[in-house]
């Protein structure tokens, strides 16, 4: 297989007359060697079934189709997502391993197949929801490796009692294990974005409860970090009533009401929830 370079996927944007979004988010990835990295740090085998989010052009998408068994790419673009196949089919002597889906990775739902791992250069705007909706929705997703803003990598990578620890950080935790997983030059972008990017790599875990206390857990979550320079005490008094009403909460959950929010991880929020009245 040939992997595209970015003579290739210039004629490609050329003869689609395509002119990258901003709204979309669309930073096309030139240089193979970083999409082979990536799949090489994602850890993609022949077992596999990959699913890649944003997929573009096809730079990353052939990068996985040499490694998986196969892939699903959801793309967003209409002209994007009927190009995919027709590209895949000139370089890979294999193109039904590829499922290409003309929606809004933000409200899929269902997929055709259960994917193992995700491996995407996610839209820089909605990063974070779209990783923590697929999370929420695919279980089968063991594993993957995302790319996204530098300062999003090192919020969803950051442990308690950082400057960089916040809802994104706890959020992610619920469902998996993240850590950071390197660094990408803005040079291997076309347009090249004003932002730097940064690797990212999550591990599944148990989660710590059903459905109906993760609604809850995040609710406290979203409270504790909207002003996330006052005690929990007083930044939970909006659920509870009162900071009185939080810290007796807080007290039963044996967490110290002075503490922010910025030093609790999920475990910490789940002892709130489990103690605290269903409200929600």
């Amino acid at each position: 297989m040939t992997l595209l370079g970015a003579a290739q996927i210039r004629e490609l944007a050329a003869a689609l007359d395509l002119k990258p979004s901003k709204s979309l988010g669309q930073n096309f990835v030139i240089d193979s060697n970083v999409c082979t990295k990536i799949v090489r740090t994602a850890a993609v085998g022949p077992t596999d079934i990959a699913l890649e989010i944003g997929p573009g052009l096809g730079s990353l998408t052939l990068a996985l189709l040499e490694s998986a068994a196969s892939v699903v790419a959801v793309e967003i673009d209409p002209r994007l997502a009927g190009q995919l196949p027709i590209t895949v089919a000139n370089h890979f002597e294999h193109p039904e391993n590829l499922t290409v889906l003309n929606q809004d990775a933000l409200t899929i739902q269902t997929l055709p197949v259960n994917p193992t791992v995700l491996v995407a250069n996610l839209p820089y705007n909605v990063s974070v929801p779209v990783l923590l909706h697929l999370l929420e929705k695919f279980e089968s997703l063991r594993t993957g490796v995302v790319m996204v803003q530098a300062e999003v990598a090192d919020r969803l990578a950051a442990k308690p009692c950082t400057k960089d620890y916040g809802i994104p950080s706890v959020k992610a935790a619920w469902w998996a294990e993240v850590k950071g997983a390197g660094s990408v030059s803005r040079s291997v972008f076309w347009p090249a974005p004003n932002v730097d990017s940064k690797l990212v790599s999550f591990t599944r875990r148990q989660t710590p409860g059903d459905e109906e206390l993760r609604r809850k857990v995040f609710t406290i979550i979203d409270a504790a970090f909207a002003q996330r320079r006052k005690m929990l005490r007083s930044a939970l008094s909006s659920l509870y009533g009162s900071s009185s009403a939080a810290e007796e909460i807080l007290m039963r959950a044996k967490i110290d009401p002075t503490l922010r929010g910025e030093a609790l991880e999920i475990a910490g929020f789940c002892a709130i929830a489990a103690v605290a009245p269903d409200i929600f």
